[in-house]
């Protein structure tokens, strides 16, 4: 088995479009695949370049909990970036970004942690990604600053341990972790987020 970590950002669940359009923005401009229809819960419409189980048929989640798409994203490149697309023949865009996918995104509407939140979490392709995931400060700031343009509450990094890595929290940049000295549990650091009852 190889590792899939990921970055799961929660946000309020009106806030969802917002964050597949702020997405889109991430995307490459040369990608080749035809444009993808989403309905999501509340009856929004969004046409995405990206696939979904390597499809482009439209997707209809208005009833359903969840949504799975696979995601390309562009990122400036760090040392830890340029290892991994090394050898690659991978071009930088006008920004001196590089294309980093497939990146496989689930939308959970209401995830466990919070049934008023949503949860997207994009999950790494392969190890060398993973590796990447973890020790790369461009890649982190890419989904931070996702978090912060979505009006997300929070970001965290799993690297399939015991301890998820809180790199955003409430609109601020953080180190911290869970279970930690300041949150015990994934409960203690939801009891934080705004907007609990809505």
């Amino acid at each position: 088995m190889g590792l899939d970590y990921s970055y799961e950002i929660f946000t309020p669940a009106r806030n969802v479009t917002r964050a597949l359009t702020e997405l889109v923005e991430l995307a490459p401009r040369t990608r080749r695949v035809p444009p993808l229809t989403l309905t999501v819960p509340g009856g929004d419409q969004l046409v995405v370049p990206f696939t979904s189980n390597f499809k482009s048929d439209p997707v209809d989640c208005s009833t359903d909990g969840t949504l799975e798409l696979d995601t390309s994203i562009m990122v400036g490149v760090d040392d830890a970036v340029r290892r991994f697309v090394e050898g690659r023949g991978l071009e930088l865009d006008e920004l001196g970004r590089v294309q980093i996918g497939y990146i496989y995104l689930t939308v959970r509407f209401a995830p466990t942690l919070h049934p008023h939140y949503a949860s997207l979490q994009f999950t790494a392709a392969t190890s060398g990604m993973s590796r990447m995931f973890e020790q790369s400060a461009s890649i982190r700031t890419v989904f931070t600053n996702l978090t912060a343009a979505s009006g997300g509450a929070c970001c965290m990094l799993d690297t399939e341990s015991d301890t998820f890595q809180i790199c955003w929290l409430n609109g601020q940049t953080i180190q911290d972790t869970v279970p930690g000295p300041r949150f015990t549990t994934c409960r203690d650091l939801v009891a934080t987020w705004p907007d609990q009852d809505q």
